[in-house]
């Protein structure tokens, strides 16, 4: 099966240089979930039924749920499907809204804590490659920021989407997704809530 197959690859490359390309690339390709009465089962685990059900409570689709099996244990009869629909589309948009609520704040801590390290060198994932430069994700500390291509001074480096990487015309130097490199915080806007980094190099792994 196909999940079969994705979680052999998954074994496949733990503790190998291509493991952080292949995770961030799975984790990517995952439909974000959505709030539903269709059932659609769960590709993750594998079921062809799923509902969504948390102990203790946290989010009101657990309350539904809750509800509803309370609901048919007592006998009662089946329940307005579309009502329950439009239930699950506001709850959807809601999480939605308080997910990036949640990432704004994570990113102005991560910024005003940056501000402190300008002085500092730190070893990073990339978790981003775009035309314009690439994303960085700090190991010890998760803060993501941003290397931009003209800001790379040893070679004019293009975006290469076939390859998830960014290659130097002259030196044909490579940073690719997954890639471990060494940076040091350019500039930390709080007010931008921008977060540049300077590249010093990658990380050589056997």
């Amino acid at each position: 099966s196909t999940t079969r197959s994705l979680n052999n690859l998954l074994s496949d490359v733990v503790g190998k240089k291509e493991q952080n390309l292949v995770d961030t690339l799975t984790i990517r390709s995952m439909s974000k979930a959505e709030y539903s009465t269709h059932n659609i089962g769960h590709y993750g685990l594998a079921f062809d039924y799923y509902t969504h059900f948390t102990s203790p409570i946290r989010r009101y689709p657990d309350v539904m749920a809750h509800r509803l099996l309370q609901h048919y244990l007592d006998g009662g009869k089946s329940v307005n499907e579309n009502l329950y629909e439009e239930k699950c589309e506001h709850s959807s948009s809601m999480e939605y809204l308080a997910t990036q609520a949640e990432r704004d704040s994570i990113k102005y801590m991560q910024i005003k804590f940056m501000q402190d390290h300008k002085d500092q060198e730190f070893h990073g994932v990339i978790s981003g490659v775009t035309d314009w430069g690439i994303y960085v994700e700090i190991i010890s500390n998760k803060c993501e920021g941003m290397v931009r291509l003209r800001d790379i001074s040893d070679d004019h480096y293009v975006f290469d989407e076939s390859q998830f990487a960014i290659i130097g015309k002259n030196t044909k130097n490579m940073y690719q997704l997954g890639d471990e490199v060494i940076v040091k915080v350019k500039e930390a806007d709080l007010v931008k809530k921008h977060l540049d980094f300077i590249l010093l190099g990658k990380v050589e792994t056997n």
